[in-house]
């Protein structure tokens, strides 16, 4: 069954649009199509949920989406014996004779690895690094030999054959942030890695249009501005939040609570000095005084037109 995220969703026709898109898109297509499991990398906040899920429908099959995290186990992939069913059959045929026969069989619920196996479903599974290694080793019989074991589970047979339609997205986060793991090289082997780099302006633009519904103009200078603020950081550029879920975040606050985008506007200033502190303080070697007066400083050049 396919399961919505509650990530940034953004209208498809920026893909559509957008050169650096359509080639990335076009290629993850085809190494789905050869066998080939794709993973994009990146930053937080650049979107690679969002382009995975668009990415999976394109396939014309059902979608199932995992979220990896360290409580992430096997019993969840596969599934597990989740009670018993009782049934009772009463036999009066005979009118001196009352025979009562009771089963009791123990009742299996598939988990979503199991599911998009079995059925050649397309998996989106969302930052898998935050799943423990050990969690993760199910994935190399899978796209190696192309078969699920179901070691641990009582089950009759030993293994699932992988449906030949089936395919696995995943993405990840690099390796600093916090609450990610270090995957084995054996799997990391068997995916074709794609990195994933933030928007170039036009598309960044046209996706916080497409979201949010602001006026080019105020988009570009919410862009703008948070552009900016990604070029002060200091040589860790992989580890900050700065990018299009923040441009999106000042877009959609401006709006709905019509605040003009200008920067002589206090309440937009502390609106973009919220969003973008913690992640411009997370990638820069200032104090926080120095970094909080450049940072207002920033949101005050803003002018959108």
């Amino acid at each position: 069954m396919a399961q919505s995220s509650a990530k940034m969703q953004i209208d498809n026709t920026l893909y559509e649009k957008s050169p650096y898109y359509k080639g990335l898109i076009s290629r993850s297509l085809k190494y789905l199509e050869t066998g080939f499991p794709i993973h994009f990398t990146g930053p937080s906040g650049i979107g690679k949920t969002t382009l995975a899920l668009h990415i999976a429908k394109q396939r014309k099959k059902p979608v199932i989406l995992i979220h990896g995290n360290k409580e992430l186990s096997n019993q969840e992939l596969i599934g597990a014996f989740s009670g018993y069913k009782r049934s009772k059959l009463k036999d009066n045929y005979v009118r001196t004779v009352y025979k009562l026969e009771e089963n009791v069989t123990e009742s299996w619920s598939d988990g979503r690895l199991l599911e998009a196996v079995k059925t050649g479903c397309t998996l989106v599974y969302d930052e898998f690094t935050r799943s423990r290694p050990e969690t993760n080793n199910i994935f190399l019989s899978i796209l190696e030999e192309r078969i699920l074991p179901l070691y641990g589970t009582k089950q009759k047979k030993p293994f699932e054959k992988v449906h030949p339609d089936f395919a696995v997205i995943f993405t990840s986060n690099p390796l600093e942030y916090a609450g990610v793991y270090e995957s084995q090289d054996a799997l990391m082997d068997r995916m074709v890695t794609l990195p994933l780099e933030h928007m170039d302006k036009n598309s960044e633009v046209a996706a916080v249009i497409s979201k949010t519904g602001i006026q080019k103009e105020q988009a570009e200078a919410i862009v703008d501005l948070i552009t900016n603020l990604r070029s002060l950081c200091t040589g860790k550029q992989t580890v900050n939040g700065l990018g299009l879920r923040s441009s999106i975040m000042i877009a959609e606050m401006a709006k709905r609570y019509e605040i003009p985008i200008d920067g002589t506007n206090e309440v937009f200033v502390q609106l973009c000095f919220d969003i973008a502190w913690f992640p411009l303080k997370a990638c820069m070697d200032k104090s926080d005084d120095r970094l909080k007066k450049q940072l207002k400083m920033e949101c005050k050049k803003v002018k959108a037109g």
